[in-house]
C-alpha cells in the first residue's frame, strides 16, 4: 500500500522509487503483485507513464486509512508520547488552509518536527466531506454547521471577518464599519460559488446589502493585491487583514461583526495518536490567541489592534524557537 500510494502522490515510478530510496524493479514489481492479488489493474500503462484506473482511484482513500491504522499500531508498542514519526492528511477549504491552518501546522511542527502533514485544499464543502468520508484524509477542516451526518465533528473557532481597503483611504472608513455602508461599495470577491463567497454574499444579503462585485478573480491569493493597488474593497479573514495591513492596507472592523464558525471533521469512531494530538494543540492555539487579544482590548485596543499585537508577539517566539532548534 505504501509502494501504491507513494507513486499515486509522485506520478510515477522513477520518482516514487527515489522518494522511497528502492529500487525501481522492485517498486514495480511489488505493484503488479498488488494488482495481482486484488484482480485488477490500479494503473493504466500510457507510454512511459501510469494514469490511475477506476479501481486505482477507489483505492486510495482506504489504501492512506489502512497506512494510519499501522502507524497507530506502531504507536500502539512504541513510546506514544514522543510522537516520533507518523503522518497527518487534512483536507479543508482552500481559504482556511492558509488561515489558520497553516498556523497550526507550523505550531505542531515545532513541537513534533518527526511527523509528516499531507493537505488537501478545496473550494467546496462537498469535496472536503468526500475527501474525509473516503478516507482519503483523515481530518477536515470546514466551516459549520455541518453539511452531512455522516461525519463526526466539534467546532474549533468563530473566524473574525473584517474589511480591507486600499491604502490610504484611512478618513473614508470610520472604526468600526457599519455593514449597511456597504451599499453601492465595489467589491473584489474570490470565484463564485466558493464557501467563502456564498458566506459573505449571504452575510450581507441578510443585512438588505446587495454586493456590487467589480472584480472576481479565481486566485484567492490576488484578492488582496487587487484591493492594495485600489481595485475595491474585499471581506477577509482577521489574519488575513492584517497581512493587508503590513502592506499598507487600511483594515476595519465591521458593526454588526462578521463571523463564521469553523470546526474539525473526522469519521465515526477513534482518529490516530498524531491527529488527536494536533487537534488538541490547535484547540490550545486558539485559546492563547484569543486570551491574548482579550486582554489587549480590555486595555483599550481594538479587534483589529489587539490581534496585531497578538500575533507579532507570536511571530517572535516563533523565530525564536526556530532558531532554537537550528542551533
Amino acid at each position: 500500500m505504501e509502494y501504491f500510494l507513494a507513486v499515486v502522490d509522485c506520478g510515477g515510478v522513477t520518482r516514487a522509487a527515489a522518494h522511497l530510496q528502492v529500487a525501481q524493479p522492485s517498486l514495480s514489481q511489488a505493484v503488479r503483485k498488488l494488482e495481482k492479488s486484488l484482480g485488477t489493474e490500479l494503473f493504466h500503462r500510457v507510454g512511459r507513464g501510469l494514469v490511475l484506473s477506476p479501481a486505482g482511484e477507489a483505492l486510495v482513500g482506504p489504501a492512506r486509512a489502512i497506512l494510519r491504522d499501522v502507524e497507530s499500531a506502531e504507536n500502539a508498542v512504541r513510546n506514544v508520547g514522543a510522537m516520533r514519526g507518523g503522518s497527518i492528511d487534512i483536507a479543508s477549504l482552500s481559504d482556511l488552509s492558509s488561515d489558520p491552518l497553516s498556523v497550526w501546522v507550523a505550531k505542531f511542527r515545532q513541537r513534533y518536527p518527526d511527523v509528516r502533514f499531507r493537505i488537501e485544499d478545496r473550494d467546496e464543502m462537498s469535496d472536503v466531506v468526500s475527501l474525509v468520508r473516503s478516507g482519503a484524509c483523515e481530518l477536515g477542516i470546514l466551516s459549520l454547521p455541518l453539511p452531512t451526518d455522516e461525519l463526526e465533528g466539534e467546532a474549533l473557532i468563530d473566524q473574525q471577518l473584517v474589511l480591507v481597503c486600499p491604502p490610504g483611504t484611512e478618513e473614508r472608513w470610520p472604526s468600526p464599519v457599519p455593514i449597511e455602508s456597504l451599499s453601492r461599495v465595489q467589491f473584489v470577491m474570490g470565484e463564485r460559488g466558493t464557501a467563502t463567497r456564498d458566506f459573505i454574499e449571504q452575510s450581507l444579503r441578510e443585512r438588505g446589502i446587495e454586493p456590487e462585485i467589480a472584480v472576481e478573480v479565481r486566485q484567492r491569493g490576488a484578492v488582496l493585491p487587487i484591493v492594495l493597488a485600489g481595485g475595491g474593497v474585499s471581506i477577509v479573514a482577521l489574519r488575513s487583514g492584517l497581512d493587508a495591513m503590513m502592506r499598507g492596507g487600511v483594515v476595519r472592523e465591521l458593526a454588526p461583526g462578521l463571523t463564521r464558525s469553523m470546526g474539525v471533521v473526522h469519521r465515526p469512531g477513534r482518529i490516530t495518536v498524531a491527529s488527536a494530538e494536533f487537534v488538541s494543540c490547535a484547540k490550545a492555539s486558539i485559546a492563547d490567541f484569543a486570551r491574548s487579544v482579550d486582554d489587549y482590548m480590555k486595555q483599550g485596543l481594538s479587534l483589529v489592534d489587539a490581534a496585531k499585537v497578538t500575533r507579532d508577539e507570536g511571530d517572535r517566539v516563533m523565530r525564536e524557537l526556530t532558531r532554537e532548534m537550528h542551533r
